[in-house]
């Protein structure tokens, strides 16, 4: 299979769909891989290491586009290449379709097979794709807390791990799943008051075991969150629902009983924001202030750290990715773990919405990915 690797276009995206390493990988299977030119420098790896690797180099993301089987990239495509998208055309990258409909049209219309990172599963039906990402994403949102935190940056100026004599910081983590684990366990490392809310009992009573009573455990009501992002200095957006638009579970009405300068880190934002008044902002400018509350929404995080998040993308992705080029969409229909996990992966296929959270959350017709597939 011709497997291409465009440039990343999203602001501020540094990352890259495959690296030199995962290049060498596909190569060495016998498939042939273009790479565009200066795909690799967000990650500081010059044309010449894929070439070693046994890439070829295109001038331009049209080329890719146009000769290759599979694209694998890293964020959503954006509006000038989906319309470079084909039938028959497989694409595998991060979509998140859900807050974004008009992706999802723009995929339909090409009748492209587009896969997404977000809802490709494991034998556990965890998200083992979107895994290395979440962990990233969680430690960088405590890490852009204390620096929205800062005075000089409208914040309260209010040093998250305090010194002795002075309080720490108080952070509240809406979601105990993998982005607020890593979040909190950032947070402690720094000596923050720690707060995790959650609706679900046993993961409260692992976190419990897991921090060793390091963090407090809230059981996840209106109640409890009005009153612990009452109490926070930061307060970390950590929701998911595969495939669908997180829950807001923060509305413009309760920021009234939060700190002035208070913060909020929205790392749902990619899933549409799990507070009322986020909307998405980017690595150049990214925040903006709600009613006293700092909001930090950047859509593409771990894009800030990219040869951290780059090389931990490939190492998820590269098993699924090398059965696509070898298997196709056969891939899907192979009855193993990695089959299956893709075959919930599917979002669109040949004009079709085959997730049905993504077509539930769209409000677009859902057809089974078994039945799309054929």
């Amino acid at each position: 299979m011709l497997v291409g690797v465009p440039s990343e276009i999203k602001s501020h995206e540094y990352r890259v769909g495959l690296t030199p390493g995962a290049v060498r990988e596909y190569t060495a299977r016998g498939h042939e891989v273009t790479v565009q030119s200066g795909a690799g420098e967000g990650i500081l790896a010059p044309d010449s290491a894929y070439i070693a690797a046994g890439a070829k180099i295109a001038a331009t993301a049209e080329e890719i586009f146009a000769s290759a089987d599979m694209v694998v990239k890293v964020k959503e495509p954006q509006p000038s290449e989906w319309v470079q998208l084909r039938e028959g055309q497989l694409l595998f990258t991060y979509l998140h379709l859900a807050p974004d409909p008009e992706q999802a049209k723009g995929l339909l219309a090409s009748g492209c097979t587009a896969i997404a990172y977000e809802t490709v599963t494991d034998e556990r039906g965890a998200l083992p794709l979107l895994a290395p990402m979440s962990e990233v994403a969680g430690r960088l949102s405590i890490e852009a807390a204390g620096e929205a935190m800062r005075r000089s940056e409208g914040g309260a100026g209010i040093l998250l791990g305090g010194v002795p004599g002075v309080q720490a910081g108080r952070v509240t983590v809406l979601g105990g799943g993998v982005v607020g684990t890593h979040a909190a366990r950032m947070a402690v490392g720094l000596g923050a008051e720690v707060t995790i809310v959650d609706r679900s009992i046993p993961r409260l009573r692992q976190l419990d075991e897991l921090f060793h009573g390091r963090v407090r455990t809230r059981y996840s009501t209106l109640e409890t969150i009005d009153y612990e992002i009452s109490q926070a200095d930061a307060v970390i957006g950590a929701v998911l629902i595969p495939g669908a638009s997180a829950p807001r579970l923060v509305t413009r009405d309760m920021l009234k009983n939060m700190k002035p300068g208070s913060v909020l880190v929205d790392v749902a934002i990619d899933q549409g924001g799990c507070f009322e008044t986020s909307k998405a902002t980017t690595h150049e400018d990214p925040t903006y202030v709600v009613d006293g509350i700092i909001h930090y929404c950047v859509a593409n995080m771990p894009g800030a750290v990219p040869q951290t998040s780059a090389a931990a993308l490939n190492n998820a992705t590269l098993p699924y990715g090398l059965a696509l080029a070898e298997q196709g969409l056969d891939a899907l229909h192979s009855h193993s773990i990695i089959g299956a996990g893709l075959l919930d992966g599917l979002n669109v296929h040949k004009g079709q919405v085959t997730s049905k959270a993504v077509a539930e959350s769209l409000e677009m017709p859902f057809i089974e990915p078994e039945t799309a597939l054929g």
